[in-house]
């Protein structure tokens, strides 16, 4: 049996949450994210409500920036990708990271499960957890 589903698309969502001025949090992330939605990041889990915390938190550091995709797969419910997201924060200063992302799909397109690992590529040892800060 093949499940189908709508196409992720990591970017969108990443540039919607983090770098589209003036858009609402919660419509960014339900544009997005499931409402059963889970992300573990660097091994610290967090249900759809300490997953907006932690970007309601990024919003106010972060100014703009940029993702690229660098490989991405995608079959049935399932999604995969490496990207690199370049972060330029409100104090002025840059961080790079790559990211490996595992995903679970819902079939109106959005993402149910994310599972990443980051790896700091350029940044400042504080913004090491970047990933999954919240304050």
């Amino acid at each position: 049996m093949t499940i189908e589903t709508a196409r992720p698309d990591i970017a969108a969502a990443l540039t919607d949450l983090l770098f589209t001025p003036g858009l609402e949090l919660a419509e960014a992330i339900d544009r997005h994210f499931t409402p059963d939605y889970r992300q573990r990041t660097d091994g610290r889990w967090d249900d759809h409500a300490e997953f907006t915390a932690h970007i309601a938190h990024l919003r106010t550091v972060v100014a703009g920036g940029e993702i690229r995709i660098l490989d991405e797969f995608a079959q049935g419910d399932r999604y995969a990708d490496r990207h690199i997201v370049d972060i330029r924060k409100t104090d002025g200063s840059t961080v790079r990271m790559e990211v490996y992302l595992f995903a679970e799909i819902a079939a109106d397109g959005r993402f149910r499960r994310i599972e990443e690992t980051t790896l700091m590529l350029q940044g400042a040892d504080a913004d090491r957890n970047l990933g999954s800060a919240r304050s």
